[in-house]
């Protein structure tokens, strides 16, 4: 959190996502900054201007002519320490990138000083459209933060890239914008992530699998690539789209992660395991559908352990390639670091992610809570919340790792 009182001003745009933006504005005045709402007037038929002015505390600022006298529509911006633009629609994204000043929130833009934080919220094919990716290059290159967009629920059945970021991760954006901390902290460095769960067949209708959905994979691919590293993602029966700008390479069975793995580690400067790689599969899987009637009530099967790709990558790693790891563990925090420390000593890679599951924690859920453990065992950061802020703290401990620079 920044903690010199800043002037911000909260730019809200007429999407579904405008309800967010209420916890945005609310993150910053429990921080102590002083902010100034303007809202377009498609904004206002999404979330009222009477909870907008109770939470910031100011009027809610809409119209291009009002209060000409005090020139407010160059005054908000050239007072803002930084501009928070969420939901910033597509229609937005256009009139910023060609430097169209329509109303208030346009001529605040083009009026500004301090850095502009825009947080992309529509659905996919929009997000995905030629021009849409044209103007979210043409605002990077300029120095405007792109924070998301995420992947997931949109409005009515659709899923997929184009959800607006929590707010948390917004807010920390906008104040890492005024300090110029962690943006492209990783330009240059080519990153290796797998994620997902893989699926070992026992005959062509069934399975072994897990429950991993690749949903912290697919956020540490999304916060890498725009810290600025070139992102290879090697997923396995994703249940969330992977992000625009990042490779993906699509794999099911741990043999095949094994082998996709190996034969391109040696090309990145860092390797994430986040995937939860099965750890054993078949010894025969059956040409046909194995029926209940030929077991006897009963279904004996014989497994053989995977290969071990973490220790593989240790084991051929160049000097100064950094290797992650994770541990997914259903234990006490006390054991879960007990554990870690275990396989630390036995996997030997430079970093280890611990996180709990359950029923109800860790796979599939919007959430996460991970330690992450250096070579030696030693503690070197927690983080609980968003997947998104989850990931930003690991690839925190990459890029301060002593590898990183070398």
């Amino acid at each position: 959190m920044s903690r010199t009182p800043l002037r911000i001003v909260v730019g809200i745009t007429g999407g579904i996502a405008a309800y967010k933006a209420v916890s945005v504005v609310r993150e910053f005045v429990k921080d102590g900054h002083h902010v100034d709402v303007i809202a377009t007037e498609a904004a206002l038929q999404f979330v009222g201007r009477p909870t907008l002015e109770a939470l910031s505390r100011n009027p809610v600022h809409v119209g291009l002519y009002d209060d000409v006298a005090q020139v407010r529509h160059v005054a908000l911006g050239q007072q803002a320490d930084v501009i928070v633009v969420a939901p910033a629609t597509a229609n937005t994204l256009a009139q910023f990138a060609a430097g169209l000043a329509p109303d208030l929130l346009g001529n605040t833009v083009l009026a500004r000083r301090g850095p502009l934080v825009v947080a992309p919220a529509m659905h996919t094919e929009m997000w995905e459209n030629t021009a849409t990716q044209a103007n979210i290059s043409i605002l990077r290159s300029r120095g405007v933060v792109v924070v998301g967009p995420g992947v997931g629920q949109l409005t009515g059945s659709d899923s997929g890239p184009g959800r607006m970021c929590e707010p948390e991760d917004i807010v920390r954006e906008a104040y890492e914008a005024v300090s110029g901390e962690a943006h492209h902290d990783l330009l240059g460095k080519r990153i290796l992530i797998t994620g997902g769960g893989t699926r070992e067949p026992l005959d062509p209708v069934r399975y072994i699998g897990n429950r991993s959905s690749g949903k912290q994979a697919v956020a540490l691919a999304e916060r890498a690539t725009n810290r600025g590293a070139e992102v290879t993602l090697v997923a396995a029966h994703l249940e969330v789209e992977a992000p625009a700008g990042v490779s993906l390479v699509t794999v099911s069975t741990a043999a095949e992660m094994h082998a996709k793995v190996m034969s391109m580690s040696a090309d990145f400067d860092v390797v994430i395991m986040a995937a939860a790689v099965s750890d054993y599969r078949m010894d025969s899987v059956s040409g046909s559908k194995l029926k209940k009637a030929d077991n006897g009530g009963e279904l004996h099967l014989t497994l053989v352990e995977n290969p071990d790709i973490l220790k593989e990558l240790v084991s051929s790693k160049s000097t100064q390639q950094i290797i992650v790891g994770f541990a997914a563990e259903t234990a006490t925090e006390t054991e879960l670091i007990r554990i870690g420390q275990e396989k630390l000593a036995r996997k030997g890679c430079d970093l280890l992610v611990l996180n709990q599951v359950d029923w109800e924690q860790g796979f599939g859920t919007e959430s996460n809570t991970v330690t992450v453990l250096a070579a030696g065992g030693d503690i070197l950061d927690t983080a609980t919340g968003s997947k998104m802020s989850v990931a930003d703290t690991i690839l925190d401990c990459i890029a301060t790792s002593p590898f990183h620079n070398a």
